[in-house]
């Protein structure tokens, strides 16, 4: 079997490089039904940290082909790579395309894939926000109506597909595997060593820190609820520091707000995540990604959004959501400390999502 996986920024990678450790398991196990599995990067993020090291340092493949394509607008972007991946999956006949998540890499390669009658599986699938003003739900939404595999990290995400009709559509094969992410986790805190930097900043918050990130640009494209979050962040590092990795577009959107108490950093890899998630008491967000690494690393969430994918996080306990103002970030921070949570529930499966997926994708 030949294994086309289309990947196009950091989070990719990371779960890619879950799926790719199975690969090359099942291959020495299993000599005579091998596995080949060409790697393309589509080169929607740039990111800093992505350098040779990350690669050696995260046991993560090289890309076999690298489109370079970023930058542009969502139209213009996914026109691109739809005609790239096309030119590679014609180059190198696989008999799969497989995909993750949500973004424009994603729903491009399942295009280019089913155009040519090249079946898709998809990972993460079924997974709904229902805001479709999110670029990220309508790239979900479109991936899982055509796609033949749709390996689910939830049970909720099953029910999902269930409702839409999904479930019951002819070649549609929909398991519920767990959360790639999680195996990731797993294996990546045994092996996780922080920078100097980071090393040097826990040392001497002694581990009573909160970790926030703000990227989503419903937040740092609204000066109002970029204000409040920063305001909030602001009043409750007076008593708990909070430790803010910032890309350097939102701290120039920050302008003259005076920020004295936050702790705002560079970002950071995803070695300094780990060790922070790990050391923290807490975490703020509008990421998808850390709102489940917070619960894998039994942390509690805030997420500063109107909704989640990671529905169960919230029905649970473990996740708060919270409406952009002052007032409900302070009050949910100072409940947080208060909730009893029980992470014995395992939520994402069993760490072994990727292993899971293989057999899925081998048994045709």
């Amino acid at each position: 079997m030949k294994i086309l996986t289309v990947v196009g920024a950091r989070p990719q990678f990371i779960k890619a490089a879950a799926v790719s450790r199975a690969i090359s398991q099942h291959n020495q196990n299993h000599p005579i039904q091998t596995i080949q599995e060409v790697l393309v990067h589509t080169g929607q993020h740039y990111d800093s940290n992505m350098s040779k090291v990350f690669f050696e340092q995260m046991y993560i493949p090289q890309p076999n082909y690298h489109l370079e394509i970023g930058g542009l607008s969502h139209g213009a972007m996914t026109g691109r790579m739809l005609e790239k991946i096309e030119e590679v999956i014609l180059n190198e006949k696989p008999d799969v395309v497989l995909v993750y998540g949500d973004t424009n890499s994603t729903i491009a390669g399942a295009l280019a894939a089913v155009k040519l009658h090249v079946p898709v599986a998809h990972v993460e699938a079924g997974l709904r926000s229902y805001n479709t003003r999110m670029p990220e739900e309508v790239n979900r939404v479109l991936t899982d109506q055509i796609s033949r595999w749709l390996f689910c990290p939830t049970e909720t995400a099953v029910k999902n597909l269930e409702r839409e009709g999904i479930i019951d559509r002819e070649q549609a094969l929909v398991n519920n595997v767990g959360d790639v992410m999680y195996d990731a986790a797993l294996f990546y805190q045994k092996i996780a060593k922080p920078s100097n930097m980071i090393a040097s900043l826990i040392d001497e918050l002694r581990g009573s820190f909160y970790v926030a990130t703000v990227h989503r640009a419903e937040n740092t494209d609204d000066p109002v609820h970029l204000s409040n979050i920063m305001e909030a962040l602001e009043t409750i590092s007076k008593t708990t520091p909070v430790v803010l990795p910032l890309h350097p577009r939102t701290r120039k959107l920050l302008g003259s707000q005076n920020i004295f108490h936050i702790r705002i950093i560079e970002p950071v890899s995803y070695f300094d995540m780990i060790t922070l998630l790990f050391k923290c008491k807490g975490v703020f967000t509008d990421s998808g990604g850390l709102q489940k690494e917070a619960y894998f690393f039994q942390k509690p969430c805030i997420t500063l959004r109107n909704e989640t994918e990671w529905v169960e996080l919230v029905q649970n306990g473990f996740n708060t959501l919270v409406k952009i103002n002052l007032d409900d970030i302070i009050k949910a921070e100072k409940q947080i400390n208060l909730n009893k949570r029980d992470y014995s529930l395992q939520l994402y499966g069993q760490g072994n999502a990727s292993e899971t997926i293989i057999s899925k994708l081998l048994e045709g």
